[in-house]
């Protein structure tokens, strides 16, 4: 039976590890997003505000569409915006690597490239210009209330369902925030007993798809009353970290998750006993071009 593109968003495995953890009492297991059809955990939020959008009359086919993104959200972007027909100019730091700028414009997206000194904040703005300036519509992630709703409606009840009710914590790296805000959403309406940790980089770390960012920048879908706990890990030990997810795991994925799985670990660590999940964000393929699996 043929299925829609669409039908495959979501639904993602989930997997226990199988040596890194040292505990006995605890189970820690991997929810793998790189399965979903855009290779990351951002299909889901993507497909849910395009598809918003456009049910709410906010857009259509004439609508002239940008976004700024770090990288996995503007491939999702594409690919769906192409299957319904749209028109995207994706905007990210020129620093980005290959395989995500050759992914977007192959989807069909036009792709800008800004200065990498400024970082997501510089793409940021530039959309922002565009329209305030020239009649652009933006989904802007980081305040769009259908990026965590994507999360409530599906991969919250999917962790909630696949540990069969028995998850005590949930690791999310904190980006635009919307998969931990979406996920705790759900997760604490089912048992407020259950534990929500977010990532984030050290100072002076650079970690692609985890952010601590600046007060002017903060997400404004992000409620910090959602995250019971917040586990701060090196760049070193989030590099460090998925080069063993691959070779320990067989988990090949990118630095944010290696940033995830660290922190799940130094959680597993202080619990007496507990159910743990972790987001794997996306596949180790869209780095390759990049340092993050040099010896």
């Amino acid at each position: 039976m043929s299925k829609s593109i669409f039908r495959l968003i979501g639904n993602t495995p989930l997997v226990e590890a199988r040596t890194l953890v040292k505990n006995p009492n605890v189970k820690l297991y991997f929810k793998l997003e790189g399965q979903n059809p855009g290779g990351s955990v951002k299909d889901r939020a993507a497909y849910n505000m395009i598809k918003s959008a456009l049910d709410r009359g906010d857009i259509d086919e004439k609508t002239k569409l940008i976004e700024a993104t770090s990288g996995n959200t503007g491939i999702a972007l594409a690919m769906i915006a192409s299957m319904f027909k749209l028109k995207i100019e994706l905007v990210m730091p020129e620093n980005a690597t290959k395989e995500r700028v050759q992914t977007m414009r192959a989807y069909g997206a036009k792709v800008t490239l800004t200065n990498a000194e400024e970082g997501i904040e510089g793409s940021r703005d530039y959309a922002e210009a565009k329209v305030e300036n020239e009649g652009y519509f933006m989904f802007n992630q980081f305040s769009n209330e259908d990026n965590w709703k994507a999360h409530y409606k599906t991969t919250g009840p999917e962790v909630w369902e696949d540990t069969d009710h028995k998850v005590t914590h949930f690791v999310s790296s904190m980006g635009t925030t919307g998969t931990i805000m979406g996920t705790s959403t759900f997760l604490k309406e089912k048992n407020k007993a259950i534990q929500i940790v977010g990532v984030q980089p050290t100072d002076n770390s650079s970690i692609p798809g985890i952010r601590k960012w600046p007060e002017a920048y903060l997400p404004k879908i992000f409620n910090a009353e959602k995250v019971d706990q917040v586990i701060e890990v090196s760049e070193k030990e989030a590099r460090e970290m998925t080069k063993r997810l691959a070779e320990e795991e067989g988990i090949f994925a990118g630095m944010s998750s290696g940033g995830a799985t660290a922190a799940a670990l130094k959680l597993c660590d202080t619990l007496e006993e507990g159910i743990v999940v972790s987001i794997i964000c996306d596949r180790g393929d869209r780095y390759l071009s990049s340092d993050l699996f040099e010896n």
